[in-house]
């Protein structure tokens, strides 16, 4: 009985208020296509949530286990091309796809952690990128497989049935709605990671992994489970990525850049933190989203159709996403190196601490009678 009461209590870091606005929050977001159905609108929610996923699942094994690993890009393609090959080879519906994807990403994962975990920083590092450009030179290679450079274009949908409803997925709102939903599962689990004592035991290893293993903790082992944790949701992200698009090729799902774009999204929104992937992920969509098509601008209201805002972005700069990408992490490296939230907590700090040392005017005597 005392088992079972210990397991019903209040998660560490719970905070009924804080959870209260998390819900509406979601409870707002989730309302947007009842207002708004304009496609570039949905859009540019939808890549918001995905990157909110990928970066969420990143921020495991590199902002809890501190792990940094640039080869994530094998698990989102492996999540895309196992739903795309199921779907379209063999017709077996994406919602148990996406369950095999996150299954076969997860064995990846062991396979790769037991290679590159012998290494340590910058060795690290380059190992994980090599064991995505082995798998992204792989996909190109084996075209039997996975059609090579042709890529894979998807047909259709089959739509989603239960005994209460049937999904249709045609349109942007269904893929609004499930990529909201995927974006919410991975900042709940991150929250969960956080506060439990396997979240304690991934920062203890991030901070110094050789005086965690002095304490008993087995940094292979626990690096492992973060690996395994982080490639499951990415390749979730993956596999609905590539039923949105409807089409993918090795370049697309196995590129250094989607890699990059993760490690990115929680660098300039904060490493190891809860927001700070939402953070990055709205800066980074919007600044590359509006470089690429700023006509969402248009719809959105922001700017008219015949703007010269609009004109002169699509014809130059409609391709220097990247080079905006360097800009934005060379600024926030030297003047923001704890990311946009760690930029917005040294203000507040400050802020109080003026409030602190103001001096408190003097009471006034009391009258006299």
């Amino acid at each position: 009985m005392s088992s079972l009461l210990r397991s019903l209590r209040t998660p560490r870091g719970f905070s009924a208020p804080a959870f209260l606005a998390y819900l509406a929050v979601i409870g707002l977001v989730a309302l947007v296509p009842q207002f708004s159905r304009k496609p570039l609108i949905l859009h540019m929610w939808i890549m918001v949530f995905l990157a909110i996923a990928q970066g969420s699942a990143w921020n495991i094994v590199g902002g809890y286990a501190g792990q940094y690993s640039v080869g994530h890009a094998a698990y989102f393609g492996i999540g895309a091309y196992t739903t795309m090959l199921l779907l379209e080879l063999h017709q077996i519906a994406p919602w148990y796809g996406i369950g095999l994807s996150m299954l076969n990403a997860v064995l990846l994962s062991v396979v790769i952690g037991s290679i590159t975990f012998r290494l340590r920083g910058p060795y690290f590092v380059l190992a994980s990128i090599s064991m995505a450009e082995i798998i992204r030179l792989a996909a190109l290679h084996f075209k039997d497989l996975t059609r090579g450079a042709e890529g894979i274009l998807l047909n259709g949908i089959p739509p989603l049935e239960t005994p209460w409803f049937t999904v249709k997925f045609l349109g942007k709102v269904p893929f609004f709605y499930t990529s909201l939903g995927l974006a919410v599962i991975v900042i709940s689990v991150t929250w969960f990671v956080q506060h439990s004592k396997l979240g304690y035991t991934f920062q203890a290893i991030r901070e110094d992994q050789d005086a965690a293993h002095s304490l008993g903790i087995n940094p292979t082992l626990h690096k492992n489970l973060a690996l395994m944790l982080s490639a499951a949701f990415t390749a979730a992200a993956g596999s609905l990525f590539a039923l949105y698009v409807r089409f993918i090729d090795p370049n697309i799902a196995f590129g250094i850049d989607v890699s990059v774009q993760m490690v990115l999204i929680c660098i300039i929104g904060g490493i190891g933190t809860i927001l700070g992937p939402v953070v990055g992920s709205v800066v980074l969509v919007l600044l590359s989203e509006s470089l690429r098509n700023p006509k969402w601008l248009v719809q959105a209201g922001l700017l008219a159709d015949s703007s010269p805002t609009v004109a002169f972005i699509e014809a130059r700069l409609s391709n220097a996403h990247v080079l905006f990408y360097g800009v934005l992490v060379v600024v926030v490296v030297l003047f923001a190196p704890e990311g946009f939230l760690g930029l917005l907590r040294t203000a507040v700090a400050r802020v109080k601490k003026r409030l602190a040392a103001k001096p408190t005017p003097p009471s006034q005597p009391a009258a006299a009678a």
